[in-house]
């Protein structure tokens, strides 16, 4: 682990001089993958060499700790040879940790796809309080959500909710909610007083740039037709949503809330190369999914992840056995605990595979 860590430092100092020099500096595109690399080692280099400092004191704490001291100055050594090997327990522990394999993907932003499922108007209406929740958090984040699509049923839920989160670290904390989500609750529809069970599917994508995934023109087919709001209605005369068809894959992707055409044709380019990288990541998992399928999931969509008890004020996460007896704060965007867990879990998961080699 310390060669690893050693090797990283060197990285980190080159990159350091590297990024004075005067070549590099008059080049855009390679300072900003230089600076986004030294960026990405920051946390790392930062805890290592904290690491070192620690390890040199307690050394040193451990060497006066054989020499002739009155019985102050010893408990004193003793106390601190205490309080820096806990801490050099914690950095240990921290530096394994950073020095996992990393998803390239943790930094982006990300697509958000929100489906009503099995329930009908039910299972609508909770997709569109999976977005609320979404979105709040995001907010407590201080990240940036746009809407890109929606399609809504007569009692104001959503059929189907496209979005994009926007914000450092989006897709690290919000990839796993890929999966099926299961609200048990009375309908606001249902007479009767009894608990329903529908669900809602949620696909969460990393935004994929232009050079990543390249479209070409032939291969795609576009439609323009009139934006429509709730029930189909027509709310624009003119042809400003637009659909793009992938021919070689048949994916398809709808944008029409936009301000124009060429807007709503950028966003749906957008929702079509995250889908095709999505498809894409998800063939690759297939191929090695008997030896390395996650405890947190694979991104399955019908793979149901979390039930939402209403009646409990409880939310179960079924792929860590976690369960919190606050639904209302949850469904208001604390997710903290949830996706901590899941990190946490992911983690281990992945010191464990670093450990059988």
């Amino acid at each position: 682990m310390i060669d690893r860590l050693q090797a990283l430092a060197d990285r980190y100092e080159k990159l350091s001089e590297l990024l004075c020099d005067p070549d590099v500096s008059s080049d855009p595109k390679r300072l900003r993958e230089l600076s986004k690399e030294q960026s990405d080692l920051q946390e790392a280099y930062d805890a290592f060499t904290e690491y070192k400092q620690v390890s040199e004191q307690l050394d040193d704490a451990k060497v006066m700790q054989g020499e002739k001291l009155d019985d102050e100055m010893r408990e004193m050594v003793k106390m601190e040879i205490e309080e820096l090997s806990a801490r050099k327990e914690a950095l240990d522990e921290k530096v394994r940790i950073l020095l996992l394999p990393k998803d390239p993907n943790d930094d982006k932003n990300v697509i958000v796809e929100i489906r009503g499922a099995a329930g009908g108007d039910e299972a609508a209406l909770f997709a569109y309080d999976l977005y609320r929740m979404y979105t709040k958090f995001a907010d407590a984040q201080g990240w940036r959500v746009e809407l890109m699509e929606f399609s809504e049923n007569d009692l104001g839920g959503f059929k189907e909710v496209i979005f994009m989160v926007q914000g450092k670290g989006a897709y690290s904390k919000l990839k796993y909610e890929s999966g099926a989500h299961r609200v048990q609750r009375i309908p606001a529809t249902e007479s009767g007083g009894r608990i329903h069970t529908s669900t809602s599917t949620v696909a969460v994508m990393p935004e994929v740039e232009e050079v990543e995934i390249e479209i070409l023109d032939k291969d795609i087919r576009i439609d323009t037709f009139c934006s429509s709001g709730a029930g189909g209605q027509s709310v624009n005369t003119t042809k400003s949503a637009v659909r793009v068809l992938h021919v070689p894959t048949g994916i398809m992707a709808t944008c029409q809330d936009g301000k124009s055409q060429n807007e709503n044709k950028a966003k749906a380019l957008q929702v079509l190369r995250a889908r095709i990288s999505d498809i894409r990541r998800q063939e690759e998992e297939a191929k090695y999914a008997g030896e390395r399928k996650s405890k947190v999931g694979t991104g399955d969509r019908s793979e149901r992840i979390r039930t939402y008890n209403y009646p409990q004020s409880r939310v179960t996460d079924h792929r860590i056995n976690l369960t919190l007896h606050r639904l209302d704060s949850v469904m208001n965007g604390d997710m903290a605990d949830i996706i901590s867990s899941l990190t946490i879990a992911e983690q281990a998961e992945l010191m464990e595979r670093e450990s059988m080699g």
